[in-house]
């Protein structure tokens, strides 16, 4: 029982170990399909313990072994407990974990897994598919920065706990980078400081390099005045009052960067190809992104490079449209959304990080960025690939009327019905890399399909 996986990674073997040694890197190889997260990091690979959150409250506490620990070629990780919620996940038997490395022809380095349990190999392998995935494109992130001349920043993000902010913190630390995250509770850590979007303190911002802002209510929901209301009051004053707080610290960052939407280009563009440089749209969200990039002009006013992300439609299966509709396709009961024909321009989360991740340190990048995949598809060709993913049909299409009772007409035609056919121009130009080039191959990767 257990599975034993191996793959080879462009990239040398005190590289790849230490990479494993930083914080977040538990976090970037826990696969999104499953329900775990991650609790605590351990704080010694040599004999130190992380803990993984279940359903139910229940914990996975992973003991890290010093008898097996050989830097840079080995540690290893046993199942074990510590308290009653740690218990029931332990009807499974047994678990150790030997994570191996060694030099490979060329400097690269071969990582193998083995592990011995009770659990059957091929209920693992999706598992250890993705986490060398994860393994060998973040580790192509970072060296794509160091090639640019980054060196380590200290990064203050906004939304740090958020789906795109949490992952973006844990991609920026293992990368060697400081992350302060900005909370509106009071400061817990060293690592933390306290944010009021209203009244930002005169040294929020000091000592920081770079600012990754990243807050703002969810604008899924049906639109009505108080929804609208609340996803404007998120976004617009607090961008403001930061970027001014940027543009007012004597030791404060140099770029700042700023969560935006393709809604901009406003909802029925129909096959017009829109770059950064289209017109911008009609609809709420059109006036609302227009708002809210302008808010971020005290600090382009002072000379800070300001780069607004313009994100589209992010496949995460821990959150967002995917996270919705994975369940209905699981049932046989996905299909396409109207008559299908409508342009949907999406981009898979890690992309997404790369491109905030660029953003911090490629001075080329400045102003509105386009952060879609390079190949946005009709929504018929996204359910079909959907489905083909999950190996389900796609037969049983949504009527307009089913978006419409849960946000309402302004909201669907908006969100679920939006026709927008974006194209990454500003990142193309800069010979950008692309971790997944087609929305198959980002969906596969999300749902453990790879």
């Amino acid at each position: 029982m257990g599975i034993e996986y191996e793959s080879v990674v462009d990239h040398p073997l005190d590289e790849v170990f230490a990479w494993h040694t930083r914080p977040g890197a538990m976090a970037r190889l826990v696969p999104p399909w499953q329900p775990m997260t991650v609790v605590s990091e351990t704080d010694s690979l040599a004999d130190g313990q992380a803990v993984l959150g279940l359903p139910g409250g229940l914990r996975w506490i992973a003991k890290h072994d010093r008898d097996s620990f050989d830097p840079p070629h080995r540690f290893a990780d046993v199942l074990s407990s510590a308290g009653p919620r740690s218990l029931p996940p332990r009807v499974i038997g047994w678990w150790r974990h030997t994570h191996k490395f060694s030099e490979a022809p060329g400097g690269r380095t071969t990582v193998r897994d083995e592990v011995d349990t009770t659990v059957p190999g091929a209920a693992l392998r999706p598992t250890f598919v993705y986490r060398h995935r994860q393994l060998a494109d973040d580790l192509a992130a970072h060296r794509d920065a160091a090639s640019a001349g980054a060196r380590p920043m200290v990064v203050a993000v906004t939304g740090a706990a958020g789906l795109v902010g949490s992952a973006f913190t844990a991609l920026l630390t293992t990368g060697g980078h400081r992350v302060i995250r900005l909370v509106r509770r009071p400061a817990c850590t060293k690592d933390e400081r306290h944010w009021r979007p209203d009244a930002p303190a005169s040294d929020l911002l000091s000592g920081v390099d770079a600012v990754v802002h990243l807050a703002g209510a969810s604008i899924a929901g049906r639109f009505t005045k108080a929804h609208k209301a609340a996803i404007r009051d998120s976004r617009i004053e607090p961008t403001r009052m930061l970027a001014r707080a940027a543009a007012d610290s004597d030791d404060g960052p140099k770029v700042f960067v700023s969560a935006s939407a393709i809604g901009i280009y406003g909802y029925d563009r129909g096959d017009a190809l829109l770059c950064e440089d289209s017109m911008r749209g009609d609809g709420f969200l059109a006036d609302l992104v227009a708002d809210w990039e302008a808010a971020t002009g005290p600090a382009a006013d002072a000379g800070l490079r300001v780069v607004a992300v313009r994100t589209g439609i992010v496949q995460a299966a821990a959150g967002g449209t995917l996270r919705l509709l994975r369940p209905l396709f699981l049932a046989g009961l996905g299909g396409r959304m109207g008559s299908g024909r409508q342009w949907l321009s999406w981009i898979g989360l890690d992309d997404l990080l790369d491109v905030y991740y660029r953003a911090l340190y490629d001075n080329r990048l400045t102003g509105p960025v386009n952060a879609v995949g390079p190949a946005p598809v009709r929504n018929v060709d996204y359910t079909k690939a959907l489905a083909d993913v999950l190996h389900r049909p796609a037969l049983v299409p949504v009527p307009s009327f089913g978006p419409r009772l849960l946000l309402g007409a302004q909201g669907a035609r908006e969100l679920a019905e939006a026709d927008q056919r974006v194209v990454p121009t500003k990142l193309a130009e800069l010979g950008h890399r692309f971790r997944h080039e087609t929305v198959s191959d980002a969906l596969a990767h999300q749902l453990g399909h790879g």
